[in-house]
């Protein structure tokens, strides 16, 4: 066994993660650092991965994140981000010709939610409508979509039953994340956003406490090296949905470990375990 080897996580919530991992891969034995991938079906199963010492790093969704840094008493190490992971949003969005136009507006409302481990599009907007003292089921009256459950909103198909439902009529509202509303918008959708969430961040790469620093920083160096102007590194930071890997900060995960707390989410049963 190579001892110099970093074996990340990644969860495989399309096809195209396989081609990712495998092009970044080779990129990474190229350039000097030793590397391979195990993907997992879902991200519990990968917090599980690491907190064993199974895989060096995890590829990980926000609230992933979230997990292992519980599990870890805050002491979870982070590596590196994506440009875009930096000042995501949520977005509540209604047809055109409602008659909604604020979030006040949403009492005794339909309002549809994804996934409920979907940071962008269940956990965040419940939890910024509970700071303005609206209250599920009480307030307003809930739909959740619960497709995908354990890929922690990646897939976007929830997000995608939220919109069909608005648009239907079964609902008067729903919750998406950035990346949907900016396809909708592109689209030319009958939707208009009536309120955006304050940013907060995304993806993050995580590790333990105890990796050993050699490996971390030859991991970091060599992925901060990937360029968007090299073709062949442009067709992966494409795919995996940015132009640049970033410094890590813990700055905008600050709200979502509030909206954990604050919406008694259960995490994860390892997680409570540990």
């Amino acid at each position: 066994m190579n001892k110099e080897r970093v074996l990340l996580g990644a969860v495989a919530y399309t096809p195209a993660v396989v081609e990712i991992w495998e092009g970044i891969k080779d990129y990474f034995n190229e350039n000097g650092c030793p590397f391979d991938f195990v993907l997992f079906s879902n991200y519990e199963a990968q917090v599980d991965a690491l907190l064993d010492g199974f895989i060096d790093i995890a590829w990980n969704t926000n609230l992933a994140f979230i997990k292992c840094d519980l599990a870890l008493d805050g002491k979870a190490r982070i590596l590196a981000m994506r440009d875009t992971d930096l000042d995501f949003t949520s977005h509540i969005v209604v047809k055109k010709d409602s008659s909604i136009n604020s979030i006040e507006d949403l009492k005794q409302k339909r309002v549809a939610f994804g996934s409920k481990d979907s940071a962008q599009a269940a956990i965040m907007p419940e939890y910024f409508l509970l700071d303005k003292e609206l209250v599920a089921d009480i307030d307003y009256t809930a739909i959740r979509f619960n497709s995908d459950v354990g890929k922690h909103g990646d897939t976007g198909n929830s997000e995608h039953e939220v919109v069909d439902s608005v648009l239907k009529g079964e609902a008067d509202a729903g919750t998406i994340g950035a990346t949907i509303w900016q396809q909708l918008q592109n689209n030319g959708a009958d939707l208009k956003c009536i309120w955006s969430s304050p940013g907060y961040s995304h993806c993050i790469f995580t590790a333990l406490p105890n990796l050993d620093d050699k490996k971390a920083d030859n991991f970091t160096t060599t992925l901060m090296k990937m360029d968007y102007q090299n073709p062949d590194h442009r067709r992966l930071l494409d795919l995996e949905g940015l132009k640049k890997w970033v410094p890590p900060s813990r700055d905008g995960y600050k709200e979502i470990f509030k909206a954990v707390e604050k919406l008694n989410y259960a995490t994860a049963t390892t997680v409570a375990a540990r």
